[in-house]
């Protein structure tokens, strides 16, 4: 697993903002690995993928832990130590590959290939804007937000309607929104990351755990959002 490593030299904001980023970005991809192979793996054994997915109540209590553990990680982690803070993000991670396994079984393998490949490069493109851009996107980040509220709100109301439109709608608006929000996110990160205190290893193992949270959650929810649109089913 990634670990901090303070920069032999140190010379302005940049080489700061660069280290901290560096390890956003690499407990990221941690997550993501988790979450891949746990979702895999729960795919691949169907006594397992059963017993989680098969149960609606095992199901909710899987979903109601993910929300748990989000606001656990948020709220307290300034309170954490590196090592609890790190253990619940691979815990989530876990979780949340748990919860999305079933897209093996619904999707087929080339069509998650090409959402993620997409999702790699919408991601990249904008965590780029996010870093380089001179914009204050506060403002943005705050109508996004606002975004992010009506699309959930409409995802629960669709549990009910179960319209193929409104589907299309959520997820296309989702896809809009996140694709900002990790501009947006990344942006924060970065002026986070430009106060970073590089002598404190569990201060900056905290940021960059809560980072690595922000970052992957705009990723996933990218990724699940493109595989609905255009992934097509098994059938």
């Amino acid at each position: 697993m990634p670990t901090f490593t303070r920069p032999v030299a140190q010379s302005g904001v940049g080489v700061v903002i660069s280290a901290y980023m560096r390890q956003v970005y690499l407990w990221m991809a941690v997550g993501l690995a988790v979450t891949s192979v746990v979702a895999y793996g729960v795919a691949g054994s169907p006594a397992i993928r059963n017993a989680l997915l098969g149960n609606t109540m095992t199901l909710i209590v899987l979903v109601i832990a993910q929300f748990g553990l989000v606001i656990a990680l948020s709220a307290a982690i300034h309170k954490l130590s590196a090592s609890a803070a790190t253990g619940l993000f691979i815990l989530y991670s876990a979780l949340t590959g748990a919860t999305i396994s079933s897209i093996f079984v619904y999707y087929p393998m080339a069509s998650i290939g090409t959402a993620f490949l997409v999702t790699c490069g919408t991601f990249v493109a904008m965590s780029i804007y996010g870093m380089v851009t001179k914009r204050d996107l506060t403002g943005m980040g705050n109508f996004l937000f606002m975004g992010l509220i009506g699309i959930i709100i409409a995802m629960v109301v669709n549990i009910f309607l179960q319209s193929t439109m409104m589907n299309f709608i959520v997820s296309c608006l989702g896809v809009l929104i996140f694709t900002g929000l990790t501009a947006y996110d990344t942006q924060k990160l970065r002026d986070f990351g430009a106060n970073a205190p590089l002598d404190d290893a569990v201060a900056v193992r905290r940021g960059a755990i809560l980072g690595a949270l922000t970052l992957y959650l705009d990723f996933i929810n990218i990724f699940l959002m493109l595989l609905q649109l255009f992934g097509g089913n098994r059938d």
